[in-house]
């Protein structure tokens, strides 16, 4: 509280009243396009959805949940779960992921920072070792700015360098893994006409070596441990323009599952492993994949593989990826400081409540909710709820995935009394939506649709109010799109399947018996985001929110 007067208390909105039952129902993965086959919302059959779109404009409306919405650099850029969450939660807009490290590249600060003076130690005598996505995604990495670190590292005393690769042909086309490496060969090229020992170590595919998420399988992390650390994999090549295209040869093979390889010299020794003295970054901006690599290399207890050898490091992320965990503990950019997030708020103003997700969205709606913080705000006022999600399967293999669990816990929390404010996200539509399964995303689509029925005749039974909403897009485009928006054909006149998050606005639906009358949604804020869902909900809770939030989305017409 401190002397400059803040204080936690919101104040009561003049029209809406206190106490009603409000679930939070995020949809990840649901976005609003044109109706065709490769829609899978609309091919699916979602009765629950499609009453609430009749709502329209009063009660159902879209809201942005990319680019500049989010906090990321451009209106190119697709969101993703942890900024969709985190602006959910925040209600205002922070500069994330890519666009931190765009600014701290742009004016240099990355190389001030203790993050990268700590690593800078090891130039003398050592080797500089990076490690990421290879794509122009901008999901987790980008290309520009590893090109501008290993710059940059080289004009500050890096003298030699080594990269390690992972192929991507998730956020970005099959195929492009290619083009992307023979550019980063050219700048490596350069770098050895100056001097510099520069060259790609080790590689393979992001679904197969290095980027697993939710520990769900660590011989991913392991795989990547051996080409990188260990020099040793079951492919070996002279170079990796070399590695990429024979492997992409194989049959059924594609970017995101390359097997590992190393890259040798003419004796056949690996060029970089990593040793004793040398410093390594991972590279990736976006933490979900980048948690399990950063503990093999940071623990000193770690038994989840065999290391082998650990060699000693100097050892720094391109951002924190885990506040909790505080994992790593150095890295090179530093994190958007999000404070008095709408759930902080609320809990102090004496709204109780429940969030339930399964393991692949659990981290979504509670730490990245409530501004990259883990644990509970007021044990005796809130409740969190972890469902284990399906492990050593693909999504698409069971899509309904624990939609159904999920709900059964959110009707018990609203029909138990003991919650004002039950949140939960259902993850089919974008966990098996990645997998590029059209069929399984359909029934997905379908099981979430069920999943948000359940919720709504709880609400419905204790007389609450629901708010139906999503993080980004996903399921409802599954395929690449020419300039004209026609599908896109490969080589063979096949279409492509596109299997990454979107750039389409999401909806949100508000309803319910507990709505007061004559609430509606604005018609003066067209350009709402997803920043703007958190004042709309604290008002449905009967308080305004702060000064500083994005506008509400509602207004009370008497």
């Amino acid at each position: 509280m401190g002397s400059s007067g803040f204080s936690w208390k919101l104040a009561d909105h003049p029209k809406l009243p206190k106490g009603k039952t409000i679930a939070m129902v995020v949809l990840d993965g649901w976005g609003e396009a044109k109706p065709d086959q490769y829609n899978c919302i609309h091919i699916a059959q979602t009765p629950t959805m499609d009453s609430l779109k009749e709502g329209a404009p009063e009660k159902w409306r879209l809201v942005r949940a990319h680019g500049t919405a989010v906090g990321l650099p451009t209106e190119d850029d697709m969101g993703n779960s942890e900024v969709g969450h985190n602006a959910l939660g925040a209600g205002r807009i922070f500069a994330q992921g890519a666009k931190l490290v765009d600014l701290a590249l742009a004016s240099g600060k990355i190389y001030d920072g203790e993050g990268f003076n700590y690593i800078k130690e090891s130039f003398k005598t050592g080797t500089l070792h990076l490690i990421g996505l290879l794509s122009d995604g901008g999901v987790h990495s980008r290309l520009d700015q590893v090109q501008l670190l290993l710059k940059g590292s080289a004009e500050r005393g890096a003298k030699r360098i080594r990269v390690h690769i992972l192929t991507d042909g998730r956020d970005v086309l099959d195929g492009s893994s290619v083009g992307f490496v023979e550019t980063l060969e050219n700048d490596l090229a350069d770098l050895r006409a100056k001097g510099i020992d520069a060259q790609i170590a080790s590689g393979g595919g992001r679904m197969y070596v290095t980027m697993d998420r939710y520990e769900n399988d660590w011989e991913v992390v392991k795989r990547g441990w051996d080409a990188q650390v260990l020099g040793e994999a079951p492919h070996k090549f002279k170079s990796a323009v070399e590695a990429v295209k024979k492997l992409r040869q194989e049959p059924k093979a594609n970017d995101q599952y390359l097997p590992p390889f190393v890259i040798v010299d003419d004796n056949g020794k690996p060029v970089g492993p990593i040793v004793d003295g040398d410093a390594v970054v991972t590279f990736n901006f976006r933490a979900d994949r980048m948690v399990m690599i950063a503990k093999s290399l940071e623990y000193e207890d770690f038994d989840k593989f065999d290391r082998v050898r650990v060699p000693k490091i100097r050892y720094a992320g391109m951002l924190q990826y885990d506040g909790e965990l505080k994992l790593p503990s150095r890295y090179l950019v530093s994190p958007p400081e999000i404070e008095r997030t709408s759930g902080e708020y609320l809990v102090y103003n004496g709204v109780r409540t429940f969030a339930c997700s399964e393991t692949v969205k659990f981290g979504h709606v509670t730490f990245f909710w409530n501004g990259n913080r883990s644990g509970y705000f007021n044990p005796e006022m809130e409740e969190y709820v972890e469902i284990p999600s399906d492990s050593g399967i693909t999504f698409n293999v069971n899509p309904k995935m624990k939609a159904l669990e999920i709900a059964v816990k959110a009707r018990d929390a609203i029909l138990s009394g003991k919650f004002d404010q039950v949140r939960v996200n259902l993850p089919n539509g974008d966990m098996v939506g990645h997998t590029g399964d059209i069929e399984a995303t359909i029934v997905a689509c379908k099981a979430a649709d069920e999943a948000v029925k359940m919720i709504l005749d709880a609400v419905e039974q204790v007389g609450g109010i629901y708010v139906v909403t999503a993080d980004h897009g996903n399921a409802e485009d599954m395929v690449k799109r020419n300039k004209s928006g026609q599908p896109q054909l490969d080589k063979n006149g096949n279409i492509q399947i596109l299997t990454s998050h979107t750039l389409e606005p999401v909806p949100i639906a508000i309803g319910g018996p507990g709505l007061a009358p004559g609430v509606r949604f604005r018609s003066d804020v067209p350009a709402g985001g997803l920043a703007n869902v958190a004042a709309t909900v604290m008002n449905l809770h009967g308080f305004e929110a702060p000064g500083d939030y994005e506008p509400t989305l509602i207004e009370v017409v008497d």
